[in-house]
């Protein structure tokens, strides 16, 4: 809609000056030798220097052209906002569904240790801590279930829909074996960049109009003079109405607010040369942050992978404990805290990783 406002500004910009129309009516009656003079009406159009209107219509383009950079970099944030979102939500729900199988599992231990109880090999102490274990994971199983719901309302609307609309999450992400290097060049043609160009443009356009503004102007125009018949005589031309046409030159003597609006215009091109080189200094630093943050993310990941491998083979260590009739079930516990670790930290590598990616996508795309 914004772009829709600046493009119609175009026609705006095609209009000449007003037309000046003047009445007056002679109250003191001059008196000539074809009679008196009643009242008289003029109109005046005055016309910008050649090229004024052109320049003028250029000039709002460029600003309508600056407008339209902003429709693309709205589409590229809202996609990655919704991007990021959604992988938000797919954490949450691997870490849920990570929950509830630690839970059935810490129930199976809790059915080896009641076991246990029963043939003297472990206390019911055993048993309330890992009751205890089972409410905690619980408890967290729940917060993130209000976690994944406020998230699902962003998601939402984001899309602009209502908040409680529910939707299927992918169950299963991994990071990519092979990822494609990104490099700074791609980022010279992003629309944060593009609009720098859009408005040093459009100062250009300014200058030009400016120019063309500082030009004299002409006009022209026409006066009626309506005058009353005399009655005392009879001739040709007596009450001939008065028709004067006529041309009119403004000239800007006065032109010092043209000269300023050339500094200003130079001034404003020099900010903008400045403003683009730091959105680049910032656009490369967030891209080069978001590259190392995602390797930082692969190598997590794969230090996961290979830790739940070791907890998995101690947890099959204690199994196979509990059947020569020895076990420790504070190793249980604490083995079974090693792989809820694990499991999580995946999980935020996976989400890290996917996050960076919609912030290169972002950058690069």
């Amino acid at each position: 809609m914004q772009y829709s406002i600046a493009t119609e500004k175009v026609n705006e910009a095609n209009t000449l000056p007003n037309t000046q129309i003047g009445v007056g009516y002679f109250v003191s009656e001059p008196e000539t030798r074809t009679g008196a003079q009643r009242f008289k009406v003029s109109a005046k159009q005055m016309l910008p220097s050649f090229g004024a209107i052109t320049a003028r219509e250029n000039y709002a383009t460029s600003l309508a052209d600056a407008v339209y950079v902003d429709v693309a970099i709205a589409k590229r944030k809202l996609v990655a906002s919704i991007s990021q979102s959604y992988y938000k939500l797919y954490a949450l729900k691997a870490k849920q569904t990570i929950l509830v199988e630690n839970m059935s599992l810490l129930k199976t231990y809790e059915t080896l240790a009641l076991t246990s109880v029963e043939v003297g090999k472990a206390s019911v102490v055993d048993v309330l801590r890992l009751q205890i274990r089972k409410n905690e994971l619980k408890q967290l199983n729940q917060v993130l279930e209000h976690d994944f719901l406020a998230e699902q309302t962003n998601f939402n609307k984001h899309l602009n829909r209502d908040k409680d609309i529910a939707f299927k999450v992918i169950n299963y992400l991994k990071i990519p074996e092979h990822t494609i290097d990104m490099h700074a060049d791609k980022l010279t043609l992003h629309p944060e960049l593009l609009k720098y160009d859009k408005l040093y443009e459009s100062v250009e356009k300014s200058e030009l109009l400016n120019q063309k503004q500082s030009s004299p102007m002409f006009g022209f125009g026409l006066d009626y003079v309506n005058v009353e018949k005399r009655p005392d005589v009879n001739f040709s031309d007596n009450g001939k109405d008065i028709l004067m046409p006529m041309v009119s030159l403004s000239i800007p003597i006065f032109n010092t607010k043209y000269k300023s609006r050339t500094k200003q215009n130079t001034l404003q091109k020099q900010a903008i040369t400045f403003k683009k080189q730091q959105r680049l200094n910032n656009l490369e630093t967030l891209l080069d942050k978001a590259l190392k943050q995602r390797i930082s993310a692969r190598i997590s990941y794969n230090t996961q992978v290979k830790n739940l491998n070791q907890a998995k083979n101690a947890e099959d260590i204690l199994i196979k404990s509990y059947e020569t009739g020895t076990i420790d079930f504070n190793d249980v516990l604490d083995i079974q805290e090693l792989q809820l670790k694990f499991q999580m930290s995946q999980v935020e590598s996976v989400k890290m990783y996917y996050v960076q990616t919609a912030v290169i996508n972002y950058l690069t795309n």
